[in-house]
């Protein structure tokens, strides 16, 4: 494997033969790293740690490093990371607690901008995009599309649900709703479907409508939920995509975020 003079890795680390350690990086005993994934330099990683194929990790990324949790006592968690994924400049990864199952997790096709913060415990889906200086608080689920916007930081415990959209500098201390389209203008609310990001993904012009419909008697209607929930189910022309919607709200912990 190409490793750079200055680097320095561990001998139990186990690095494929195709993969690239740049210059000033430090990897850790109990690292693994697939086939052709790319540390460009002064990157940390330590382990336990599994990191798939094709990945690109930008300079001064840490991955893998202790929890910021107080409660946080040294104990064994690990981090874990896919395939395909660009880890942009000075991205910080911590890895999983004792509270919150030991393993904070990266799919695949992720991109992570620069200074973008996941905490420990969170799971991150398949081709999520985490803006940049997006802070994920411990325990935070993204699903997989989904999108948040720069400068946005995301409550403990939350939830982003599938295809959803955050906006640039959202406060998000409920779950948002997959599909939707959630914005910090002037205040965080729900704008009804991310009708644009479902469109060029190829979702049906009916499904993107029956969202939007739902999502308009979740947050326009002047209805509590359960009432809105309720003529969901009358009115809305039933699809995937809205079965998918009102599953969310009714496994939600903290509430759906509506505005």
């Amino acid at each position: 494997m190409p490793v750079h003079p200055t680097a320095i890795v561990d001998p139990a680390a186990k690095v494929d033969p195709t993969a690239e350690i740049g210059p000033w990086c430090m990897v850790g005993a109990d690292v693994e790293i697939g086939a052709r994934t790319r540390l460009m330099a002064n990157i940390i990683v330590e382990g336990p740690c599994a990191i798939g194929d094709d990945n690109e990790f930008f300079p001064f990324a840490t991955v893998g490093v202790a929890s910021q949790d107080l409660k946080y006592q040294g104990e064994r968690a690990e981090t874990r990371i896919g395939h395909r994924n660009k880890i942009r400049e000075f991205v910080t990864i911590h890895r999983g607690t004792r509270g919150g199952g030991l393993v904070t997790s990266i799919g695949d096709d992720c991109l992570l901008m620069t200074y973008a913060h996941v905490a420990h415990d969170c799971r991150i889906g398949n081709h999520v995009i985490l803006g940049n200086s997006v802070g994920l608080a411990g325990h935070v689920l993204v699903d997989d599309w989904a999108d948040v916007s720069p400068f946005s930081g995301v409550h403990q415990f939350c939830r982003i649900g599938r295809h959803a959209f955050v906006g640039p500098y959202s406060v998000i201390k409920q779950d948002v709703m997959p599909y939707s389209l959630t914005s910090n203008q002037p205040e965080v609310q729900v704008f009804g479907a991310n009708a644009i990001g479902l469109g060029r993904r190829g979702f049906e012009r009916s499904s993107i409508e029956a969202l939007q419909t739902a999502l308009r008697l979740l947050t326009r209607a002047g209805l509590n939920t359960s009432q809105a929930v309720e003529r969901i189910r009358e009115e809305v022309q039933p699809c995937a995509e809205v079965d998918e919607l009102l599953e969310f709200i009714a496994t939600s912990q903290r509430g759906v975020l509506k505005g």
